[in-house]
Order: C-alpha cells, then structure tokens, then sequence
C-alpha cells in the first residue's frame, strides 16, 4: 500500500470528522478574510470623515464578534481533527502489534527488537501527524490562499495582485528542492533513533552481563556514538525544514516590496486609494499563513512517507509460517514425523534430515544428543515455529499445517530452556494461560514443578511479585514457574526443551516423580488429559524414564530405543550416562 492510499483510505473512513473540521475552518477563512476589507471601509471612511461615531463602533464591534466566533471555530475543529488523527495512530500500532504477534522466529531472526520498537513510537508519530498537523495546515493553508488572493484579485486590484505573485514561481522550485533534502535526511534520522533504541534494549536486556563483565564504560561509549549520531542526523533535518521558513520571508518581502512600489505610484496619481493599499497590504500580510502552512505540511508529509518506508515492509511482510489450516479441533491420536528434513533460511547445511519417530498418546518422548545435534530444532518444528524443508509432521493422521495454528498450540504447552517471565504476581506468571485457574489449581501444579516450597518462603506467597523478565528469581526458579505454568495449560502436548538445566539433581528427580505422578493420575490430574510429552535434553537422568529415546548427532537420528537397550549398545548415550551419574555421585560428596 502507498502512503498515499493509505492517508486516503483513514481519511474516507473517518470522512464525518474530517468534513465537520474542514467545514469550521471554511468559516474561519472565510472571516478571516473579510477583516482585511473590512479594515479598509474603516480607513478610507476615515479619510474621507464618512465614518462617525457610532458607525465606528458598529465596524469595532463586528470586528470583535469576528474574532470571538473565529476563536470557538479553532477549538472546534482541533476537537474533531485530532481526534481522528489520535485514532490513526491507534490504528497503525494496532496493526503492528497483531503482526509482530503473529509472526514466527523466521521473521525475528532479521528484525530487531529496539528497531521493531522504534517503529510503534517515533514512526508512527511522524505518521499520524499527517493525519492532524498536515491535514489542518493543508487545507487551511490552501483555503485561506485561495480566499485572500481572490479578495486581492477582484476586491481591491488585479495589477498589484498580479505583481504581488510574482516570486512565487520561485518559492515553489525552492520547496521542490528543500522537501527532496527533508526526505532523506528525516529517514536517515529515524533509523538513527531505531540503531540507538536497539542499543537500549539489548544494554536493559544484558545489564547484568555487562556488570559481570565490567562492560559499562565500552557500553556508555558507545551510546553516546550512537546518541551522537542521532541528534546528528535530527539536527540535518531539522537544517533543512528550517530552511522553508527564510524562502517564505523572501518571498513575502519581495511581494510587498513590489506591492508597495506599484500600489505607492498609483495611490499617487489617484489611481487607488489608501484604504484599498491597506486593505492589500493586510492581505499580503495574510498569506504569511498559507506559505508557512505549506513549508510545514511538506516537511511533514516528507517525514511521514520516510516513516511509513520503514513501517510498510514490517506490515506487509507474510508471515514465516502460514495460518491456513482449516482443522479447527484439538489432535487427537499418533504424533508422527515421517522423514523430516529442515534446513535454516539462509543456510545450506540441514540443521535436521530424516527423521522419523512416533509419539503415541499419553507416551514420552526423549530427545539427546551433543550440543548442536538439532534437538532444540526439532522442538520448533512441533511447535510449529518452522515448517520442514521436507518429509511431513502429523498428528492424529493430519498435517500440522492443517490445523489452525491458535488450535495447535492451545493442544501444546512449551518449556523452554530460557523460560520467560512476565512483570506480574507469581500466581499470574503461572496462570498465564488460564487466567479463571483457581488457586487450588495453581498450588497444585506449583507442587508437581516442586517450586510451591520456595514461594511460600517468599514475602508474600503467591502475590509476590516478580521482577521484569523475572530478574529477582534464579534459573531454577524460572525454569519450575515455567514448567508449572505449561502443566496448568492442560494441554495434550508437552514440550521440555533442556527446561531443567538450571535445576539441581536432587531437585530435578522430585520434579520428574511428581511428573510421573500427575501423568498416571489420568483424567484426574492438573492437566484433565494424560498428555503426551516430548523431553529434549543434555541431562539423561530427565529421560531414564521415557518410552522410547531417540540420540540425534549433526542433525540425525543414530540410535534409538529405551534407556535399558541404549545402556546395551555401549555407545554415546551409556559413556555420557557413566560420566553424569559419576558426576552427580562427585557432586553429592
């Protein structure tokens, strides 16, 4: 969509507030433009001792009541102006929200955040402001120009408003120039102010790695770089708006220099008189308006269609993985991935190739491997982050594809490695999903993650709140409030990717118990459903207990079967399972 399509298609569907705004400032052109004549009548009836008394304080008077409807007028439009053009700005951060909220780790993978974030407040102000500032300047501006050069040109004299327009030809060219600079300059500014907000948010983001590492000063030396450069660049474009308004009072001068020459000669020979001269040199006057309305409409509108350069291609941009399945019911039966291959955008080298493996209903999946074999990869792919390169995943007989994507993950619950904590109570981070979950609800899956322990322990139970990113709690803690939250979601999935990694062994072997526990009790359980799980994992304590244990290895399944048959083979799986449970025996010294 064109950002010129785009304005119109706002202004069309808001038409109501934008013809009652456009209306009220006709009215107010319209007086407006009398006063000068009316002026005029004043000064030559003066002249001309026409004008008496009360005839003067009827003219004052008119005058006044000009002024006092003029000024109800502006406060009426702005209500209804503003007012659609607050609601445009809704209107784009609406959409951008739902579209970043759709999109898959494809799309996140080239965008940045602090960019992304840039987007959503300073773009779309430049935006919006078309739909109020720009648009009020613009027809006021070319209403009023309209208006006072038709009084000039047929209420008081033609050859000095012919005379008077002369250097407008070339203010015209200057503001082609000019608004070509504001263009570029405005765009470069505002990816500017989106390099130094990407550098606010990854610093906020890191802050403790930056501490640990003693990071700060190189992280203050480069924001003030990047701050530099931004007020650099604001500064270029401001330079160049700034330069509409020396054109403007060139112009002006030179109409009323020109203006007073010819008006002077014929006032001198009884050709005009001294009011009409005043009368046109108010005009003139009056066209300061309508010249910096439209310097100021171009630097905005320029600003806008830099903004909308960068915002349009995030709007348009196709989702990563596609919403068009027509399955709107939870799976039910077999998950299988039948010869899947999956190679990452960009690369060339297959992150995953030929895997094929069931899950049955109520089964548990174990996934392992050394670091970089792809189990975090096939994860994604069930979760529908990306689709196969080749090869199909199906549930219940039906392609994921087929299934909507807000029905196939309301049938998942996710656990990842770096769980995600919201600003809110530890009740509400863990009722995320269910927010009508009792508390009852909420206590008992907190004990089958084994963190209900540890909130109690805590200030304020379950009302105690948690920092942003849940930065006042450890891993461990992170990763039990994770997985609690993903058991309340009763889900016929569950997904642990290395979700206990931060977790202690003594701990990890309770959680695991517990889980064991909940998955047996059936239908009764926290979840209402005995849910299938698939476990990825570096820690092979986690899937001792699996139905079946699949080894990957470069992105290849090279050994499968129980933790009994695996143990048999001698392979990679029972060397690293002798050198964790020495390990875990050295730790409990």
């Amino acid at each position: 969509m064109t950002f010129s399509t785009l304005v119109t298609t706002f202004v069309r569907s808001h038409k109501r507030e934008y013809f009652l705004a456009a209306s009220m400032l006709g009215l107010i052109s319209l007086l407006s433009v009398t006063v000068p004549r009316r002026v005029g009548m004043i000064v030559d009836g003066l002249v001309a001792h026409r004008l008496d008394q009360t005839g003067l304080f009827q003219h004052l008077a008119w005058l006044l009541a000009t002024g006092l409807a003029i000024y109800f007028l502006r406060v009426g439009w702005r209500l209804q102006l503003f007012k659609a053009a607050y609601q445009f700005g809704v209107d784009l951060r609406t959409r951008l929200y739902a579209q970043l909220s759709q999109q898959g780790l494809g799309f996140y993978q080239q965008a940045r955040t602090g960019n992304l974030m840039a987007l959503a407040t300073n773009d779309v102000d430049a935006i919006e402001m078309v739909a109020g500032e720009a648009m009020l300047a613009g027809f006021d501006g070319s209403l009023t120009l309209l208006l006072v050069v038709a009084s000039m040109l047929f209420g008081v004299d033609w050859r000095l408003t012919l005379v008077a327009l002369l250097p407008f030809p070339f203010m015209a060219y200057a503001f082609w120039r000019i608004s070509n600079q504001v263009h570029l300059k405005s765009s470069q500014a505002l990816q500017r102010f989106g390099a130094i907000n990407e550098h606010v948010q990854e610093s906020l983001t890191g802050v403790r790695a930056l501490r640990a590492l003693g990071a700060e000063p190189h992280g203050m030396r480069q924001f003030s770089v990047l701050a530099g450069e931004a007020a650099a660049a604001d500064l270029d474009a401001q330079r160049w708006q700034a330069a509409f308004e020396p054109v403007v009072g060139i112009t002006l001068s030179a109409a009323s220099a020109l203006t007073l020459a010819l008006g002077g000669y014929l006032v001198w020979h009884d050709r005009l008189t001294v009011g009409a001269l005043t009368s046109f040199t108010m005009y003139v006057g009056q066209l300061v308006w309508p010249m910096f309305a439209a310097g100021w409409v171009l630097s905005l509108v320029e600003r806008a269609r830099a903004a909308w350069d960068r915002l349009e291609p995030v709007l348009s941009a196709p989702a990563s993985v596609q919403d068009d399945g027509a399955i709107d019911h939870r799976p039910v039966g077999v998950l299988r991935l039948d010869h899947v291959d999956f190679t990452y955008p960009g690369q060339s080298t297959p992150a995953l190739y030929g895997i094929a493996l069931d899950v049955a209903p109520g089964g548990t999946l174990g996934i392992v491997g050394p670091t970089g074999s792809g189990k975090s990869t096939l994860i994604r792919l069930l979760l529908r982050q990306y689709a196969p390169t080749s090869g199909a995943i199906t549930w219940g007989g039906a392609s994921l594809a087929q299934y909507r994507l807000s029905t196939l993950r309301a049938a998942m619950s996710w656990v990842p490695q770096e769980a995600f904590l919201f600003s809110a109570s530890i009740a509400d981070n863990i009722a995320l999903a269910r927010p009508d979950a009792t508390r009852s609800e909420i206590e008992q899956v907190a004990q089958i993650a084994a963190i209900h322990g540890d909130i109690l322990r805590w200030p304020q139970g379950y009302a105690t709140p948690v920092g942003e990113r849940g930065i006042t709690l450890s891993g461990g803690q992170r990763q039990r409030l994770a997985l609690a939250r993903a058991l309340l979601a009763q889900s016929d999935l569950l997904l642990m990717d290395d979700a206990l990694s931060a977790v202690d062994t003594l701990t990890e072997s309770r959680i695991l118990q517990h889980l064991q526990a909940e998955r047996a009790a059936g239908p009764d359980s926290a979840a209402g459903t005995r849910r299938m799980a698939v476990i990825a994992t570096h820690r092979l304590s986690a899937v001792a207990d699996a139905d079946w244990i699949v080894v990957l290895r470069a992105g290849h399944i090279v050994a499968s079967g129980t933790h009994a048959m695996l143990l048999a083979q001698d392979g990679w799986y029972a060397s690293q399972w002798r050198y964790q449970q020495l390990e875990a025996s050295l730790d409990a010294l």
